[in-house]
């Protein structure tokens, strides 16, 4: 199967310090994931990496010769993975404007009869759990359901390293049943969804609005 981990902050300088602790917590889902589950293809999409341009426009606003070379190749990968972990910081009780700017782009015909996984993390003792509430209603509405096991993050910094491992050697196992939890839900409903689109386009059973939102709109 193929894995994508949303990297939810594009923050490149300090203060906050450390700078990227998102990458941390990515690296070490990333880890896990490969670990625990191997034979699946696991990346991390960083937001830094993808030119939205200036002006907010949706990938699937643009006719189709004229998609950005970017957000087209980024649509790609989100329409054949299989599951999305989705990790961020906790901005103002809600997650990482730089997460939803970038997931703003794209159609939930990409991500939808998939699962996803909500990861917060901060610096300091709550872990980003408020942030979660907001995400489950975005990630539902974005058709990528998420499990109902979350993984919160208080003080991350002194939990991974920059490279993602655990610093302190005696707490790693600790923290690998505790990020296991909710990427083993993730990777068995991914099995599960995988399987039934094979046998059925859920696309056919239940279209997606691609002309305009009163699509939506109940019958008068």
């Amino acid at each position: 199967m193929n894995i994508l981990i949303f990297l939810g902050s594009c923050r490149t300088s300090s203060p906050p310090r450390p700078k990227r602790l998102g990458e941390r917590v990515s690296l070490a889902c990333s880890h896990l994931l490969n670990r625990a589950f191997p034979g699946n293809t696991v990346e991390i999409i960083d937001p830094l990496d993808y030119d939205t341009g200036g002006v907010f426009k949706p990938e699937f606003a643009y006719s189709r010769k004229q998609v950005p070379q970017q957000l087209a190749t980024l649509a790609e990968k989100i329409k054949h993975a299989d599951a999305y972990v989705m990790v961020s910081p906790e901005y103002n009780h809600s997650m990482s404007p730089a997460l939803a700017h970038l997931l703003n782009h794209f159609g939930s015909s990409l991500f939808s009869f998939k699962p996803s996984a909500i990861v917060t993390y901060s610096a300091g003792q709550w872990g980003g759990a408020r942030a979660a509430v907001s995400m489950r209603t975005f990630l539902s509405e974005l058709g990528c359901l998420p499990v109902s096991a979350m993984i919160h993050l208080p003080c991350a910094q002194d939990v991974f390293s920059e490279d993602g491992h655990t610093i302190n050697a005696e707490e790693q196992t600790h923290w690998d049943e505790y990020l296991h939890r909710t990427l083993a839900q993730m990777i068995w409903w991914a099995e599960a969804s995988q399987q039934q689109r094979n046998k059925v386009d859920p696309l056919m059973v239940s279209k997606a609005f691609t002309h305009s939102p009163s699509q939506r709109n109940a019958p008068k």
